[in-house]
């Protein structure tokens, strides 16, 4: 279908054009609020500054598509092909986007703010600076995704796969991360604040200067982690595994270890009050206290 063709038609009142072959079109900066594009094959186009709000895209190829700064509030996008795709500076409010494929997809800088994102694929995707507060990515993967300054207030990742993500400075404050997986991420001076990481697994995880005032960490594996100057005033502790890991420096008051494991873990320079301390140094079988 030529470009041409399409924009006559939808200036006048054409709006379905399901299954369209458009692959390679240029339709930079094109208001195509509302259309029908769903099973559209659109890989390789340019839909960059492109206005597509309410826009339906289900099922639609936009593989390497370039949407750069495209406006797509409330778009829906179920089951769409945005491998590799360019949604840098998009703006993606209240899209629906299940079981979309975003495998390597750039989305630097996007909005996905509310956006429904379960099911969906965002495996070495680039999601720095991204905005997913309030997000659905139940069940999401994530894996390698590289998410620095990401925000993720109020999202919801029940089931999200997160093995080998890069949160470096996440906003992720007051989020439900109870039995996930985080085995060896690198969540280094993210916020954390008020999280729910009860039960979950975060040996040899990068928490260092992470701010976790009051994070649920009830039974959670953090052998091994890296725990150096971290915030975890008034954090819940009981039954965690911290085995070997590092929390010097880390300020630790009020918080709670009722049969805590601190074999082995370091607590150089920590602000633990003294008795806490001792009680600790008792159960430990090597461990430095402040």
């Amino acid at each position: 279908m030529e470009v041409t063709e399409l924009l006559k038609d939808y200036e006048n009142g054409k709006r379905d054009f399901v299954g369209a072959e458009l692959s390679g079109a240029n339709l930079s900066g094109a208001i195509l609020d509302g259309i029908n594009l769903s099973r559209a094959n659109l890989a390789g186009a340019n839909l960059s500054r492109a206005h597509l709000t309410k826009a339906a895209l289900n099922g639609a190829n936009l593989c390497r598509a370039n949407l750069s700064f495209a406006k797509m509030g409330q778009a829906r996008l179920a089951d769409a092909e945005l491998t590799k795709a360019n949604l840098s500076g998009a703006f993606l409010v209240k899209a629906k986007l299940p079981r979309a494929k975003l495998t390597g997809a750039q989305l630097i800088g996007s909005n996905l703010r509310n956006a429904i994102l379960w099911n969906a694929n965002l495996c070495t995707a680039d999601l720095q600076f991204v905005n997913l507060r309030g997000a659905n990515l139940t069940g999401a993967n994530l894996n390698w995704a590289h998410c620095p300054e990401v925000k993720l207030s109020g999202a919801k990742l029940f089931g999200a796969q997160l093995t080998g993500i890069y949160l470096r400075k996440a906003y992720m404050n007051g989020i439900d991360l109870s039995r996930i997986d985080l085995n060896g991420v690198n969540l280094s001076e993210a916020k954390l604040n008020g999280v729910n990481l009860e039960g979950s697994n975060l040996l040899a995880a990068n928490l260092s200067g992470a701010q976790l005032r009051g994070v649920q960490l009830k039974g959670a594996d953090l052998t091994r982690a890296n725990l150096v100057g971290v915030s975890l005033v008034q954090a819940n502790l009981d039954w965690a595994r911290l085995c070997y890991a590092d929390l010097s420096e880390a300020d630790l008051s009020g918080a709670t270890f009722l049969g805590a494991n601190f074999e082995g873990t370091l607590l150089a320079g920590s602000t633990m009050g003294a008795s806490v301390s001792l009680d600790v140094c008792l159960t430990a079988t090597s461990c430095v206290a402040a």
